[in-house]
């Protein structure tokens, strides 16, 4: 099959679901009745409670009956679970459904169309809020706040930024050497930017950081889907790291990094970064620094049980299978130096993996009681998008049922505090997606 009739046969395949459903006209409040609430931190459900969103917060919480004057719109929640909407806290919307080789070789306004479609159906699957760690996501946050088009909250860092060699660094190798002033279609199209000294970090942050980064993404370490670098290798060194640092500090806002090995990150943490991504290799001694130094977590489930984007024995493959051997001892560390823990999927170049977002979540049930996880996924995943300071560009508590919260919510059919594996199919259990106080689903 030719480039051309795939990449054809792929885009029909992604986006011909059908128009997005649209969100139901907001009321000027919406009561929900006989609910029972998850509030993102506890480990149990409320008794049966009512909750009243006036606009785009949660104005009241009752376990008695609420008097609403004017006109207001009526859900029995049947004693269903209401809880907050899930937060992950490292996507790529723009990379995370097309292969590889169709992002590099088409024109960027296709990978929107597919984001798009992406959007909503990270919407669809209670997904509210986002942390987008690397791609040209700026237009598409725009559009969805704009209303324009359906999707979660996106927190985006704007471009990689990655040394030469990096994991950001997906030029051909008959691009290399690169000429001077020569930029190639990721610099162009901002997803990643190369960067070799301090003063070139600087610039390149201050730049993402003047388009709308909430937060800045540096490539600290060998990766999986980049063709150049072992994963055990460590990239940029302190004084390049710190210079991004100090550029976002400047701004109110933080850096994290992608990181596996204790190397990479412990030069990381020296340069004051705030958060590593990833870190499936990490040892005993610098788990316990990242304790110590009370720098965030932010670990996905990456496990062997799903469909791998790369050929079996390829390079890529190879470096993913070693990387998951460090998925259980990651989380054991994370658990044993109670480390600030960020839940994320970090699904690539598959749509079969960017739809398994439920699913990835229930996995997190390994680790952790169904509690823990939920709390993870909505509270603790709050807390980690609020490190972008006075960058937030949501103001306001997310990731609890609170009086005076934002209003992102969900209606789960079941207790998913018993049942954690109800996350896993959204189209069936969530029966009422809202986010800012707009009902995107309602399946009652």
């Amino acid at each position: 099959m030719s480039l051309r009739l795939f990449c054809g046969v792929l885009c029909g395949a992604l986006l011909t679901g059908g128009p997005a459903q649209a969100a139901e006209p907001a009321k000027s409040a919406i009561l929900f009745e006989n609910v029972r609430i998850f509030d993102g931190k506890g480990s149990s459900l409320s008794a049966p409670s009512s909750v009243l969103v006036e606009g785009n917060l949660i104005s009241r919480i009752s376990q008695g009956p609420i008097q609403v004057e004017g006109e207001v719109q009526r859900i029995d929640g049947q004693g269903k679970t209401l809880m907050p909407g899930l937060i992950d806290a490292h996507t790529h919307l723009m990379f995370a459904t097309l292969p590889q080789i169709a992002l590099l070789t088409n024109d960027i306004t296709f990978a929107t169309v597919a984001a798009t479609r992406a959007a909503n159906d990270m919407l669809m699957r209670g997904f509210t809020s986002a942390r987008d760690l690397g791609g040209p996501v700026f237009g598409l946050k725009k559009g969805i706040d704009m209303g324009l088009t359906q999707g979660p909250r996106i927190w985006p860092a704007g471009a990689m930024i990655s040394q030469s060699g990096g994991h950001g660094d997906f030029r051909l190798p008959n691009e290399l050497p690169a000429l001077a002033g020569q930029y190639s279609f990721g610099e162009r199209t901002n997803a990643a930017m190369i960067a070799d000294s301090p003063d070139a970090v600087r610039q390149r942050t201050r730049e993402q950081l003047a388009l709308g980064a909430t937060q800045i993404k540096l490539m600290a370490g060998g990766g999986v889907a980049s063709s150049y670098d072992p994963i055990d290798v460590t990239q940029y060194t302190v004084p390049e790291i710190r210079a991004a640092v100090e550029a976002a500090d400047n701004w109110g806002t933080y850096v994290t990094v992608h990181a596996y090995t204790p190397k990479a990150v412990r030069q990381a943490i020296e340069a004051g970064v705030k958060c590593i991504d990833h870190g499936q290799m990490l040892d005993e001694a610098t788990a316990r620094l990242m304790a110590e130094k009370g720098v965030w977590w932010s670990l996905q489930p990456f496990t062997d049980d799903r469909k791998s984007p790369f050929p079996e024995g390829s390079a890529n493959r190879l470096k993913q299978l070693e990387m998951y051997k460090g998925t259980d001892q990651a989380f054991a560390l994370a658990r044993q130096y109670g480390i600030k823990t960020a839940f994320g999927t970090d699904a690539l170049f598959s749509a079969e993996a960017a739809a398994s977002q439920g699913t990835m979540l229930a996995r997190m049930g390994t680790w952790y009681t169904p509690a823990e996880v939920l709390k993870m996924a909505t509270h603790d995943n709050a807390e980690l998008l609020a490190l972008s300071g006075p960058r937030n560009p949501y103001p306001g508590r997310l990731g609890v049922v609170e009086a005076g919260a934002l209003a992102d919510l969900l209606l789960v059919r079941g207790d998913p505090l018993q049942d954690l594996a109800l996350v896993a199919d959204p189209a069936n259990n969530f029966q009422l997606i809202m986010k800012d106080g707009k009902i995107y689903k309602n399946s009652l």
